[in-house]
């Protein structure tokens, strides 16, 4: 438990010293979350004290979402406290919407992270502290989340490719502030942390000060079951990576692994995968939906779930994920009907980067799309509906929709399938062929045409 008494000048720098040993490397950026409060300019102080020892480049980012009368104020205060420690500074102004269905906590949350993400940095330094975790253990407690929201926040973690450090995250408030008052620091008040309206606040000021006077540790104990609920976690995902080299392939997540595995096992991997695609989660009352309805559901089922930012779909003994954002791009490419014009220069190879995949045209001597018998532009297009295709001269001309379906390319892939047209004739698909009276002859320059997806992580 940490001690009750007022650390020395050096105690903090020493704990914040051991962290920087263990996950930062010399010379390296560090972007800190300044909000002027308390904590941020503690931190922001320890590092600026650290700052020549470990050859670090520092750069402080002021988040003002607008929501106090005082936003500009205190952005003004943190550009002040930077420009006296010789810290580059910016203020990132956002707008937080009350209308997103998260709450005005989650909304600035979301934006402000969005926000320091802008910037290029090897981490970003936050100012979160033991209180911090605890009251956040509790939260997730009371919202009934599992051992990944119990958690909590990690001292080190990843964010879209940018590492995240909390160095303090072990500290209680209380020794911040003895730091503050030994350094002679200034920081700003923000009203809001007072309003009751606020679940965090209310748990601040009413909930833990009661669990207290009971349990006085109760914070330093919280906190540790944090870390406890986070081993917990990692071996969950342990056991899913196991699970993931049998159950997971480029086609995505297979049934059968719902039938093999026990149902805890079983939502547990696909959750796991889930993760992949999902920036959050879905609730356990989802996911244990979306598992039974993939479990039970016929293998020629047009299965289609809604899950957070997109969509998982079964196709014969697949699950499938697809991005709404993809649907959308790809709503957009049909409205238009035509995606562009490839230029071919024999024997040059040409490549045309797509919105889920790559087209790529390779000549190559008696195979593929005749050079001669085409014009040097071909355009490429989405289906629109009704095509018809012969690609064998010893079968007659069938309507792509038949075609596509004998060639178990799944339903939403169809619609995203390039095709090649030399002026109005439709003169190959990528994996399906060229048109039989296009085919180049074995002494005869062809184009072989292949598209490449874009494949999800596993």
């Amino acid at each position: 438990m940490a001690s009750s008494k007022k650390p020395r000048p050096s105690e903090l720098s020493q704990r914040l010293k051991q962290f920087l040993d263990a996950h930062v490397r010399p010379n390296q950026t560090l972007l800190i979350g300044l909000s002027g409060g308390l904590d941020s300019c503690v931190l922001l102080h320890l590092l600026v004290a650290a700052r020549a020892q470990y050859s670090l480049h520092l750069k402080a980012v002021h988040v003002n979402h607008g929501i106090s009368p005082h936003a500009r104020n205190w952005a003004q205060f943190c550009a002040d406290l930077c420009v006296a420690n010789n810290v580059p500074f910016v203020t990132e102004t956002v707008n937080v919407p009350r209308d997103s269905g998260l709450g005005i906590e989650a909304a600035a949350r979301e934006a402000r992270y969005a926000a320091l993400l802008q910037h290029k940095a090897d981490a970003l330094v936050l100012a979160h502290h033991r209180d911090d975790q605890a009251e956040t253990v509790l939260l997730q407690l009371l919202r009934g989340s599992g051992v990944k929201g119990l958690a909590a926040m990690p001292a080190v973690a990843d964010l879209n490719g940018l590492s995240v450090l909390r160095p303090l995250l072990d500290i209680p408030r209380k020794e911040l502030e003895a730091y503050a008052q030994i350094h002679d620091l200034n920081w700003i008040e923000d009203e809001s942390n007072l309003d009751l309206a606020y679940d965090r606040n209310f748990l601040r000021h009413h909930v833990l000060p009661e669990i207290e006077q009971r349990f006085p540790a109760a914070k330093t104990t919280l906190a540790r079951s944090a870390g406890h609920f986070a081993e917990a976690a990692n071996l969950l995902d342990e056991i899913a990576e196991e699970d993931a080299v049998h159950y997971i392939d480029d086609a995505g997540l297979k049934i059968a692994a719902l039938r093999d595995l026990s149902p805890a096992r079983g939502c547990n991997l696909l959750r796991y995968w889930l993760a992949h695609h999902l920036p959050e989660l879905p609730s356990t009352r989802r996911l244990r939906e979306l598992y039974r309805q993939l479990l039970t559901s016929r293998s020629d089922a047009q299965l289609c779930v809604t899950v957070g930012s997109g969509a998982v779909h079964r196709y014969r003994e697949h699950a499938v994920f697809v991005n709404s954002a993809d649907r959308d791009e790809l709503a957009s490419l049909n409205n238009e009907s035509k995606l562009c014009l490839v230029a071919l220069r024999s024997p040059q190879p040409a490549e045309l980067h797509l919105p889920h995949g790559t087209l790529t045209f390779t000549c190559q001597k008696g195979r593929g799309l005749a050079a001669h018998k085409i014009p040097d532009h071909l355009e490429i297009r989405i289906r629109s509906g009704g095509e018809y295709f012969r690609p064998n001269a010893n079968r007659p001309t069938r309507s792509l929709r038949n075609l596509l379906q004998e060639a178990a390319i799944p339903p939403w892939q169809r619609a995203m399938l390039p095709l090649v047209y030399a002026g109005d004739q439709l003169v190959a698909i990528p994996g399906i062929g060229v048109a039989c009276d296009l085919q180049a002859a074995p002494d005869e320059d062809g184009w072989m045409i292949e598209f490449k997806r874009d494949l999800p992580a596993a």
